[in-house]
């Protein structure tokens, strides 16, 4: 009898399952290698067969050869590293390869610029450095290991912008001392710091997080430490109003509802987006943004200037 109550309970739930909106994505990446003839994973048609074959997930020629030339360019200082499932057709990493690449090898980003206008983001348009996977080790002293890395970083005349691309994910990422069981995730601030192995190891995020007031927020105040579970977005704003007069801006899927969702009926609304933005000091609310693709794309298409692979990128992800 339960059982039979809580199938229908499920039933009547409002808002989108984000098992449902993968599927989605599953299907079109399926349906799109299998259109172009490229030889997919025995056991997932929505992958390709081998790594070495990542060119195949990318729709323009002339990013594929735009991101080998970014990789010899940067060779010798922070090398530009391909992620391990960039041949995956959810891959975030090829769909901004696919999405802002266009946009950066024909220095066009008016559309862009349009995009964030509409949710109340200034932002010139002018750009003279581009980078995928940018980093800077001396922000957060980060001396040695993996740093903070931003997916897509676009330096501009009056302030920088700092994206961060999701896809397919669910998730911020979390702090890898937490999850690999060396702290409890009790809350160090402000008179712990010493609990904190990244803090005793010197790097800096708790100093960022002093001086650009998140102290302030009620998820800052709480038992729980804020970087245990959202060590990837805090770490990112941080880094983004810290350097280079930085804009933060999370690039998402509008489907999926992990980081913002909403119910059938309009009512009511979650994820982790509204979550996370109640911790952003009110000084630097008109710094960080939240930018959905489908919003890019459709200015991308009103621009007229990229009719050759804007509709190709809608049937690859789905969006037709």
């Amino acid at each position: 009898m339960l059982s039979s109550s809580s199938r229908k309970l499920a039933r009547k739930w409002p808002y989108t399952r984000h098992e449902e909106f993968v599927k989605t994505l599953r299907d079109a990446a399926a349906k799109w290698f299998e259109t172009h003839g490229y030889g997919i994973h025995s056991r997932m048609p929505y992958c390709l067969a081998q790594h070495c074959m990542w060119p195949n997930n990318i729709i323009c020629d002339e990013v594929v050869e735009y991101i080998c030339k970014e990789q010899k360019k940067h060779a010798k200082q922070s090398p530009f590293i391909l992620h391990k499932y960039v041949h995956h057709g959810l891959s975030s990493q090829a769909m901004a390869f696919n999405l802002l690449g266009p946009l950066i090898e024909r220095n066009d980003f008016a559309p862009l610029q349009a995009a964030l206008a509409r949710i109340g983001i200034a932002w010139s348009g002018e750009v003279f450095d581009a980078r995928f996977e940018y980093e800077d080790r001396d922000v957060f002293n980060e001396d040695v290991g993996q740093p903070t890395s931003i997916d897509v970083f676009l330096a501009g005349k009056d302030n920088s912008l700092f994206i961060e691309v999701k896809l397919s994910e669910k998730e911020f990422g979390d702090c890898s001392i937490f999850a690999g069981g060396d702290c409890e995730g009790w809350n160090p601030y402000p008179g712990r710091l010493g609990r904190c192995y990244l803090h005793h190891i010197g790097r800096e995020y708790w100093q960022k997080f002093d001086e650009l007031e998140f102290f302030k927020s009620r998820l800052a105040n709480g038992e729980i430490c804020p970087f245990a579970n959202y060590y990837q977005f805090f770490r990112e704003v941080l880094f983004a109003l810290h350097h280079k007069d930085g804009t933060f801006i999370l690039l998402h899927d509008e489907r999926n509802p992990a980081f913002l969702r909403q119910a059938d009926d309009g009512t009511g609304q979650g994820g982790l987006w509204p979550f996370l933005c109640e911790a952003i000091p009110p000084r630097w609310q008109n710094k960080v943004g939240r930018l959905t693709i489908q919003s890019l794309v459709e200015e991308i298409k009103n621009s007229g200037r990229h009719d050759d692979w804007i509709y190709e990128f809608k049937a690859k992800y789905g969006m037709e």
